[in-house]
């Protein structure tokens, strides 16, 4: 099925403001940047579909390589270190629903991981234990040397991580348990290529087996716990129950994921009209 033919006006899904001019990360810089102290995470963030991930591994490749000086000479403390990456998805902290969230876990190769798979299907994972989950493994990578990469496209999450979030009733982490010096990196893609991603992206999931996934978990979760975990796992239960055709679930899910994706833009711009300097790439 050809899911461009079935969207053709892509209802529902405004037009997204004028791109950011996309500008060049230097590794090496950032390693150097990272040694003299001048930033403790590196946040590589962005809306689904573009390329986050992939771009947040080849950083964390690059920066493993490069080599950074300090006082005019090559630092060993960094030189061969790892970068590692955490999560900043609020839905791949679930083990099981892997198609749906896209966790491509071998797109890491060597490169370490953090903050997946937390929790089963079925529990009610929040933003305060992840808060304190970053804070953890946070301390813990920048304590084995290595340099911490947070990547993800959960607005809330990242803001949690990076910009010490509050939260009502004294919960969450202390500020000074969190980052300080965040260097933010945006992947950028058009709408255009965004939208094709999306779709294409879809048919994959689907014909690499996003259905029989969600049967499986339905096996052992409630099917109004799938559900609200909403997209992939809201359109695909309703369709496995029979409560839509295949081709309205198709539908009406890559509509979904194409308003979602522009929520994101929405919040991360909103990120910047608040004084968050995002250095935007294509990836």
């Amino acid at each position: 099925m050809n899911r461009t033919e079935l969207l053709p006006d892509r209802p529902g899904i405004p037009p997204m403001a004028k791109m950011p001019e996309p500008e060049t990360v230097d590794p090496s810089a950032l390693a150097q940047a990272y040694v003299r102290g001048e930033i403790d995470l590196i946040c590589v963030l962005g809306p689904t579909a573009s390329g986050k991930t992939k771009y947040a591994v080849s950083l964390a490749k690059a920066l493993s390589e490069a080599q950074p000086v300090s006082a005019g000479r090559p630092c060993p403390g960094l030189c061969g270190s790892k970068a590692e990456i955490l999560s900043a998805d609020s839905r791949q902290v679930y083990r099981g629903m892997d198609i749906g969230t896209g966790k491509d876990l071998g797109e890491y190769g060597d490169v370490p991981y953090h903050l997946i798979d937390l929790v089963p299907v079925g529990y009610k994972y929040n933003i305060y234990q992840y808060q304190a989950a970053f804070a953890e493994a946070w301390a813990d990578v920048r304590r084995r040397g290595a340099i911490p990469i947070l990547c993800g496209g959960s607005g809330l999450y990242i803001e949690a991580a990076t910009r010490a979030y509050k939260f009502d009733k004294g919960n969450g982490v202390e500020a000074s348990a969190l980052p300080q010096h965040v260097y933010y990196i945006g992947t950028l893609v058009s709408r255009e290529e965004r939208v094709a991603r999306i779709d294409r992206r879809l048919e994959e999931r689907l014909q690499g087996g996003l259905v029989e996934e969600v049967r499986g978990l339905l096996e052992t979760v409630p099917a109004d716990d799938l559900i609200y975990y909403g997209l992939e796992y809201k359109f695909v239960t309703q369709y496995v129950l029979g409560q839509l055709c295949y081709e309205d679930m198709v539908i009406g899910l890559g509509n979904a994921i194409h308003q979602f994706a522009k929520r994101q833009m929405t919040w991360f711009r909103g990120m910047e009209r608040d004084g968050v300097v995002i250095h935007w790439v294509r990836p």
